[in-house]
């Protein structure tokens, strides 16, 4: 069993990997992945063994909140559960009568009210009563309903926290700064030659001096309690993380002033006493680390706009057809089945059908095709695409969870979710990061001092080690990339469903290409006529008349080309089908064959040589040739071809030039796959292979050290989809198969794939990018920090610099994965 839980408290990867490593090492967890950017866990379990709370409990006993999202399904078919916040209940009779009144009615199998939550949870059986009877019932006895929307709700319930943790951390920057910057002042404004009054000067009045730093100081200290509330218990429990650096970075230096602001009211050694504070250093660094948590904490809200951005998509209300009448409801009450108009300018409420009407729908924020599409008359409708002009009256067939858009949604949520391999060498390093840390921050300080160097210089060289050294970076360095690459690529209507699959597709050196469907639009057209004895529109004519009635693909594209060419059509007087060879018809009283060659030849056709040649040329393009043959005389050849996507060759050759090898795989013959695969600028061609046989020559490639991409359309494809080491399932528009493949390409263009590819790579080179910056910065502050360049006769790094940095390294991690938000496609 697989369940996503919500994990509060973490401040760095320290944080993350301490709570996958417990859990993942509890009887019955198949896998867990914690996500630091996001603040959730992904959980693989067994329930035989284990139960969610458990989990729960362990994950509260090392000092983090879990709260597990609530997603069991309905048990069964039929039943459906509708869950809802109900308002204008009073007393245990307002709850008692809605139970009543609901449970009552037909349908209904169960009817729980909870007064303290007020909440409703109802189960009923959706072929006898309806969501909206439902409420209207509960409405009828004066009561009020507002439907929930568990993965909604749960985003714009983490959205919230994440704005309240902002505004917190806005909140405690006020007095931070305003008590920190005056400290500066007093601290250190006389060694740069701005005088102090007699009264507070060090060598006067070295007391007032040091209470007037200590003063200043406590507000600030407050303000940034929660470095010492949270990182001295996290190190208590033995798994300290970035708070409790910075608690005993600074808490080390604030108690060491305290210890000589006593000794000066003791009178022991007071102006050398007073020369040697750094209650500045405590305070500027909290005010600094404040300030940079605050830059990442804004920074990693705006990670989730590409959700909010499709969330904002479906609107809130639709307009309900009842007979002549219309009705304005609230989105969340259309069901299958209902009739809703659709105004220009107006957004689709749920997927389904046009019924009436012809109109314009701009399908780019699901697609990101820019150009919008022509609907009429059974054309199907996405939820959250754009009327442009021209009403529509749609038939509603997906509502709720079950629209293309809430799937959308679930599979990018589930993706930011996830982690990428890459991401594993920054978790371990973090896990024994901050112990490391704080064991050389104490090797050197105590090293400085027994060299001599004096407790206040070693003090500070303990401060600038510990607070230097930033976790954070690194375990941001790879989730935030991937929720803003992933984010960016639904945008762009290419869906990544993983950490992993992103990573994967960067290291791509072969793509294979089914053929039908996917280098071609998947329907046959007519191409040519070659006709002998007659008119092109007179063979043409009869043939559609022949092949009216048929729902054959061939015969389709023949009555397609007839209709285009405004060609009265005949019905058949007679017709019968000779299985693998042809169809019989009697049209307008002449008897009309329509096959293959062999079948011409066993009716003894007459005229057969004299179309063998265009027979053969066509066959030799790719196309199907059809013979057509009146009373007995050849009378035209028919080239049937499935047209290749007019961007294939552009695209091929873009993924030659990246030194890609490009594969056509196809169930059609050797000269007809040669014809398309030459067309499309394609020299590998594996024809004559069955759908079921397809993974085995995936596999094939694979055995020859090569990383394989199978692009397919998701529904034949599937094996070999799944077993390639990245599968792109491509559709026409959005109705795409979206549960197959590990990305899925939404619009009907082979330019995706060049999207999906360089997205893969832009990420990827983000998070190296982030991955290099979080380690050089500690690879080279940590050292400097402990004063190796001072050995060699260097600066030391003051304690306030080093804080600052510290800060800053998460912003600037967070700030480069945000550039990722304007990475556009390259058609």
């Amino acid at each position: 069993m697989k369940k996503e839980a919500k994990i509060s408290g973490m401040h760095c990867a320290a944080c993350s990997t301490r709570i996958e490593k417990v859990v993942g090492g509890m009887e019955g967890v198949d896998e867990v992945n914690v996500n630091l950017a996001a603040e959730t866990m992904n959980l693989s379990f067994d329930p035989e063994v284990l139960e969610p709370e458990a989990v729960s409990r362990r994950i509260e006993d090392l000092g983090f909140g879990a709260e597990f999202i609530d997603d069991t399904p309905t048990a069964e078919e039929g039943v459906q559960e509708l869950r809802l916040n109900i308002g204008g209940m009073h007393c245990a009779a307002c709850s008692s009568r809605i139970e009543r009144v609901v449970g009552g009615m037909e349908g209904v199998e169960s009817a729980e009210v909870s007064l303290a939550s007020e909440e409703g949870v109802f189960r009923f059986d959706s072929e006898t009563v309806s969501r909206r009877e439902i409420r209207k019932a509960i409405a009828d006895a004066g009561f009020t309903t507002e439907v929930q929307d568990p993965a909604a709700n749960m985003f714009q319930q983490r959205r919230q926290e994440a704005e309240d943790r902002l505004a917190e951390k806005r909140r405690e920057l006020i007095p931070a700064f305003l008590f920190a910057f005056p400290l500066l002042i007093l601290s250190m404004g006389h060694m740069w030659g701005m005088p102090l009054p007699a009264w507070l000067d060090p060598m006067h009045a070295p007391l007032t001096f040091a209470l007037a730093q200590l003063v200043l100081t406590l507000p600030v200290i407050w303000a940034g309690r929660h470095f010492y509330t949270q990182g001295i218990p996290a190190l208590l429990r033995g798994g300290p993380n970035m708070d409790s650096l910075v608690a005993m970075g600074t808490g080390a230096a604030f108690l060491y002033s305290v210890w000589n602001t006593v000794e000066i009211g003791l009178g022991i050694d007071p102006q050398a006493r007073a020369m040697d504070l750094y209650f500045e250093s405590a305070a500027v660094l909290i005010a600094m680390i404040s300030l940079g948590k605050y830059f990442e904490a804004s920074s990693r809200l705006k990670t989730s706009d590409a959700i909010r951005a499709l969330m904002n998509l479906t609107p809130d209300t639709a307009v309900l057809l009842e007979g002549d009448d219309t009705r304005e409801i609230p989105v969340t009450e259309v069901e299958p089945g209902d009739t809703l108009l659709v105004k220009p300018g107006a957004r689709v409420p749920v997927d389904g059908t046009v019924l009436s009407g012809t109109s314009s729908v701009d399908e780019s924020m699901l697609t990101g095709e820019p150009i919008p599409v022509d609907k009429g008359v059974d054309d199907p409708l996405a939820g959250g695409t754009l009327n442009t002009h021209g009403s529509l009256t749609m038939k509603a067939e997906r509502v709720g969870g079950d629209t293309m858009l809430a799937r959308i949604i679930r599979l990018v949520q589930e993706a930011q979710g996830s982690k990428a391999p890459i991401a594993n060498l920054a978790d371990t390093i973090s896990y024994y990061f901050v112990p490391a840390v704080m064991l050389v921050a104490l090797i050197a300080g105590v090293s400085w001092y027994v060299s001599g160097a004096g407790f206040p210089f070693s003090l500070r060289i303990f401060v600038a080690v510990m607070v230097i050294a930033c976790p954070c970076a690194m375990g941001l360095a790879t989730p935030v990339s991937i929720m803003v690459g992933t984010g960016r690529g639904a945008q762009l209507g290419v869906l990544i469903k993983s950490g992993l699959a992103l990573q994967e597709a960067e290291k791509i050196d072969a793509l294979v290409f089914d053929k039908t469907g996917t280098l071609t639009h998947g329907k046959p057209e007519l191409v040519r006529v070659a006709s002998f004895g007659m008119s092109e529109d007179d063979a043409l004519r009869l043939a559609a008349s022949a092949e009216r009635d048929s729902e054959h693909p061939l015969a389709l594209a023949i009555t397609g080309a007839a209709t285009e060419r405004g060609l009265r059509l005949s019905a058949p007087e007679a017709f019968s089908t000779v299985a693998g060879r042809g169809i019989s018809a009697k049209v307008e009283g002449r008897e009309v064959l329509i096959g293959n060659l062999d079948y011409m030849r066993e009716r003894k056709v007459t005229g057969i040589q004299e179309a063998e040649g265009p027979g053969k040329e066509m066959a030799g393009e790719g196309m199907t040739a059809l013979y057509l043959a009146v009373d007995g005389m050849l009378a035209a050849v028919l080239g049937i071809a499935d047209r290749i996507r007019a961007e294939a060759p552009g695209v091929i050759s873009r993924l030659k030039d990246r030194d890609m090898a490009v594969i056509m795989l196809t169930g059609d013959n050797e000269t007809t796959a040669r014809a398309v695969a030459s067309s499309a600028g394609i020299s590998g061609v594996l024809a004559q292979v069955m759908p079921d046989r397809k993974s085995q020559e995936v596999e094939k490639l694979q055995a020859k050290g090569l990383k394989v991409a199978m692009v397919g359309d998701g529904i034949n494809d599937a094996p070999a989809l799944a077993r390639a080491d990245i599968g792109m399932a491509m559709g026409s528009g959005i109705d795409v198969a979206v549960e197959s493949g590990d990305v899925v390409l939404m619009k009907g263009d082979l330019r995706a794939v060049l999207t999906a590819l360089d997205l893969s790579r832009a990420t990827m080179r983000n998070i190296r990018q982030n991955l290099f910056w979080a380690f050089a910065f500690n690879t080279i502050g940590i050292p400097v920090a402990a004063g190796v360049l001072h050995i060699f006769g260097g600066p030391t790094l003051n304690p306030m610099i080093a804080g600052t940095a510290m800060a800053l390294s998460s912003v600037t991690v967070v700030s480069n994965a945000l550039r990722l938000r304007f990475f556009g496609s390259r058609q």
